[in-house]
């Protein structure tokens, strides 16, 4: 490795989540046990910025594997956001003499990990939002705790509302991704389940439904209703007026953020806290094609390790199989073969140099280069030229 890692930072970023504090154990204790030093920051991105860290130590994280929360706390940001202070963040690490930082927080928190990544700062990333809305990975922390506590909220309001015949609507969270209202809807028995990836929007079907499970002899009707839908008082009002049957909207909020998380929330955060520190250890493996400006790159890429291969396309093979995490190559080459892997890849960061391309010939031959240069010229003339540059290099020349 370039830079070997001595001490590594750990934030909570976001929204929290059950299990973030289990994370933040593992990852104190395996970085100490392997002769690491560890800091927290405070209020996640805002406390990165406004330098409210502290040094942690083992009893740093005594008793806390089973409590909700996070014992870092954790704030938006806004000037975060900015490359100002993004640029502030990366600097601040290296005051401190952070080699490795790891991010505990869902989409909002993985972004901010990416741009300090690109202004050089090792960083990975554990997955930590209940609501399980991550791309490339299958769990998120918090989610089965979140699930289990709006699932036996929901059989409280299940008990009420069938003592007094109503249709009941109950609000669960998840903004942009509906799995706490779908695994809810199964889990609960629920009528009818609307989730911000599927609804349309048709309160006249739910009006439909409600009126012929009471023909049917129903005795309540249960709804669950992301919060990327909403709107549940304002729905419930509708219905009753619609369908004649009490209607009550429930709106369980917060409540799903806290709460002692179970079993499979502090065994996945620890086993993914040991593993980011493993992984910031290990380092990043880089692909480049040997003898090519992109391998003498990749070299200067502090803390990672550079696999190089014959040619661009057994480089890329080794990408698509995982055997290296990331890239350098000609832009060109790149958005071609990202283009062909699907979802397997993608551009990141801006291009590290431009680059002059000639055509070689033989020295002395006169006759050859005036050939070349009278068919550069005809090309020009035609707009041919153009039309090739933008299409392989994708701009203008």
């Amino acid at each position: 490795m370039a830079k070997q890692i001595k001490t590594i930072g750990i934030l909570t970023s976001g929204g929290d989540a059950p299990g973030m504090n289990a994370a933040i154990r593992a990852v104190v204790r395996t970085a100490i046990n392997k002769g690491l030093k560890v800091k927290g920051i405070q209020k996640g991105y805002n406390g990165l910025i406004n330098e409210e860290i502290i040094d942690m130590d083992k009893r740093s994280v005594a008793d806390i594997i089973q409590r909700g929360g996070t014992i870092l706390y954790t704030a938006r940001c806004a000037e975060f956001r900015t490359a100002e202070g993004q640029q502030r963040g990366a600097e601040i690490c290296r005051k401190h003499g952070i080699d490795g930082l790891v991010v505990i927080g869902g989409d909002g928190s993985f972004a901010g990990a990416q741009k300090l990544a690109n202004l050089g700062i090792n960083t990975i990333g554990i997955p930590g939002t209940i609501d399980l809305d991550i791309a490339c990975t299958e769990y998120t922390i918090g989610f089965d705790t979140a699930v289990n506590t709006a699932m036996e909220a929901i059989d409280k309001v299940r008990d009420t509302s069938t003592s007094h015949e109503r249709c009941s609507i109950i609000e669960v969270m998840g903004r942009g991704a509906g799995w706490l209202a779908l695994w809810c809807g199964i889990a609960n028995g629920a009528e009818d389940v609307l989730i911000p990836e599927k609804y349309d929007y048709d309160e006249q079907k739910l009006i439909n439904n409600i009126i012929e499970s009471r023909k049917m002899g129903k005795k309540h009707h249960i709804i669950i209703n992301a919060e990327g839908i909403g709107h549940s008082q304002a729905m419930a009002t509708r219905i009753e007026a619609a369908t004649g049957i009490e209607t009550r909207a429930t709106i369980l909020g917060h409540m799903q953020r806290g709460g002692s998380p179970t079993c499979k929330d502090r065994v996945y955060a620890s086993m993914m806290g040991a593993m980011a520190v493993d992984l910031l250890l290990e380092g990043k493996k880089i692909g480049a094609q040997v003898g090519t400006t992109g391998m003498f790159r990749a070299e200067k890429v502090p803390g990672a390790k550079v696999v190089t291969f014959a040619n661009a396309a057994e480089t890329f093979l080794e990408f698509q199989n995982g055997g290296v995490d990331a890239v350098i190559q000609d832009f060109p080459v790149v958005a071609y073969y990202v283009a062909q892997g699907g979802n397997k890849g993608r551009l990141v960061g801006p291009k590290m140099e431009a680059e002059e391309y000639g055509i070689a010939v033989t020295k002395g031959n006169k006759e050859l280069v005036a050939q070349i240069n009278k068919a550069l010229a005809s090309l020009k003339k035609s707009g041919e030229f153009q039309r090739i540059y933008k299409k392989w290099f994708g701009e203008e020349n």
